[in-house]
């Protein structure tokens, strides 16, 4: 009976990895955590993780056990309702809670594994809104699972459709693997867990190594063998008649507000692209959009249809582009159908065919896009309301042609935050619409002209530095704009990296003015913006991860508005550009 107990007692090691967080969060994946020195409960360093409002702040890892064992989970916390937990079990999942612990107090759970289960998941997260909660000491003691053997080396690697920034691979699956390696010329670019995926963010006309390995809980596999793919010459999406760096900005065509109506005809040289605001739904979910032109009764200088579209003729002649924006604040389109999908078609198509429009700007806000709960790959997207506007505008793109233009406007809610968030979560409770963008952009990124995301009327956003960034210098602007210049994990998951637009899909979205917009800053913290992006000087306290010398310009809400406040945007862009 005792040499039985000894036995047991070897056999139960702690199978939690860095559960004193002495390693960083090495082996935890942290929605919002990060490790310190004080306040410890052993060693020399703990966890802090903070709660927001719709993210609780959870910190799990996924542990490797055997089948029908006993295990006994413990950790030391500190903060306002903590918890610890397991799940994954196969019996009954575990978790239990500190509702107040000012000092440190240990929370201990114990389970049994389910029949079939060797893989359990360990937590421990605070609650919404709360402060900073502390963890240190975390185990799981039981027996260790089998150790068993790497797989095979993937077969059958081959690339299928090629485009100027992107390669699709597939290959056979492997007995065993739990997830696949996808090597690009010698080193990992991304983890998937199925047997094909899309390499993005390549340069055009570029030769490419690819390789695959198989992964499971005892390991990697040998590499596949190598096979090459060239990228395609790049269309620019549309863009290759912009010059090199363009002035962006939103012409109010359908309506008046503080800043007067702007004739076309009197929009200055200095714009290169004209976006008329705002072709808007006829109600949220009809796709049907319609183009209104300002009524004389809010707008006495607005000129005539026949004026206005030769105008837009003139500008053209000129080298200018003019497109259709569709959406805006008041102009909320969500298609939730195919038929919807194929409405919108039609009737922008009828917008761009009475006005001879160059192309299509997306202005989406408000609640126009959001996730699923079951929609978490930005890869691969399955809600309607996102499958169905790729759809739509790739229908777009290939009835117009390559020389249609594109552009987006996001807010950053639905571009930069999806570093932090994206959709509701892996555990649900989080906004829907975040990083909902992140889809769009991703499906059309060859046929995308320009992204300029409204760096305003934004909330702080975490940034490449794991610090917040707010707007009001040019250190906002500089952090959300490396951020797509260099691409970034979605949702903290350093394997599912957005990969990052060219400098030339890239211009920066400002307000014109104080009267414009949240977040406006003075033409020499504009100055500083372009210093830092372009020529890596007047970076201030943000490091950028590189120099884009080919950054495509500024856009700013709006043209109307920097009318009314004398040009200084405009005077600003010319000054540095030339």
């Amino acid at each position: 009976m005792t040499a039985f107990s000894s036995a047991a007692r070897a056999a139960d090691a702690d199978l939690a990895r860095n559960g004193g967080f002495e390693s960083g969060l090495d082996g935890w994946t942290c929605t919002a955590g990060t490790t310190v020195t004080s306040p410890v409960h052993s060693g020399t360093a703990a966890l802090k993780a903070t709660p927001a409002g719709a993210d609780n702040a959870r910190c799990a890892q996924t542990v490797t056990v055997r089948p029908d064992s006993q295990y006994t989970l413990s950790g030391h916390v500190r903060g306002t309702y903590v918890h610890l937990g397991a799940s994954g079990t196969g019996t009954t999942d575990v978790s239990t809670w500190a509702q107040s612990a000012p000092d440190w107090q240990r929370l201990a759970a114990t389970f049994r594994t389910g029949p079939s289960t060797t893989r359990v998941t360990i937590y421990t997260h605070g609650w919404y809104g709360t402060g900073a909660y502390h963890a240190d000491a975390v185990s799981l003691t039981g027996p260790g699972g089998e150790a068993g053997q790497p797989p095979a080396a993937p077969a059958g690697l081959t690339a299928g459709s090629v485009t100027s920034s992107s390669v699709a691979l597939s290959w056979s699956p492997v007995p065993s693997a739990t997830s696949y390696a996808v090597h690009r010329d010698g080193a990992k670019v991304r983890t998937v867990t199925g047997t094909s995926t899309t390499v993005t963010g390549l340069t055009p006309s570029t030769a490419y190594a690819f390789q695959v390995t198989a992964v499971n809980d005892a390991g990697e596999s040998a590499r596949s063998a190598t096979v090459t793919a060239t990228t395609s010459e790049g269309s620019d999406g549309g863009g290759s008649n912009l010059p090199a760096h363009a002035l962006v900005g939103y012409l109010h065509a359908s309506f008046a507000n503080g800043s007067g109506y702007t004739r076309m005809a009197d929009v200055p040289d200095s714009w290169d692209v004209i976006d008329l605001a705002f072709g808007e739904p006829t109600s949220v979910t009809s796709g049907d959009i319609r183009f209104e032109r300002c009524p004389v009764t809010e707008c006495p200088n607005v000129e005539s249809d026949a004026e206005f579209k030769a105008a837009i003729k003139a500008k053209q002649a000129a080298g200018k582009k003019v497109l259709i924006s569709i959406g805006g604040q008041n102009g909320q389109v969500r298609l939730t159908t195919t038929a919807a999908r194929d409405t919108f078609v039609s009737s922008v198509s009828k917008i761009i065919d009475e006005y001879g429009v160059d192309g299509l700007d997306i202005d989406f806000e408000g609640h126009s896009l959001s996730l699923d709960a079951d929609d978490t790959d930005f890869e691969n997207p399955k809600t309607p309301v996102i499958v169905n506007l790729i759809s739509a505008l790739k229908t777009l793109k290939a009835k117009y042609g390559d020389d249609f233009v594109l552009t987006m406007a996001p807010e950053t809610f639905f571009v930069q935050l999806g570093h932090q968030y994206y959709g509701t979560g892996k555990w649900g409770g989080q906004d829907p619409r975040a990083g909902t963008y992140l889809p769009v952009i991703h499906a059309l990124r060859d046929d995308l002209t320009l992204l300029h995301v409204q760096d305003y009327n934004s909330g702080p956003i975490m940034g490449l530095d794991n610090q917040y960034h707010s707007m009001g210098g040019a250190d906002f602007h500089i952090a959300m704009t490396d951020m797509l210049l260099t691409g970034f994990p979605v949702a903290g998951d350093a394997d599912n990296v957005f990969p990052p637009l060219r400098p030339d899909q890239v211009a920066i979205g400002m307000p014109a003015s104080t009267n414009a917009g949240n977040g406006y800053v003075s033409p020499a913290e504009v100055t500083k913006v372009l210093n830092c992006l372009t020529k890596k000087t007047d970076c201030g306290s943000y490091a950028t991860h590189g120099t884009w010398p080919a950054l495509r310009g500024l856009m700013t809400w709006s043209i109307n508005w920097d009318r009314f406040g004398k040009w200084e945007f405009q005077k600003n862009f010319d000054a540095y550009f030339g």
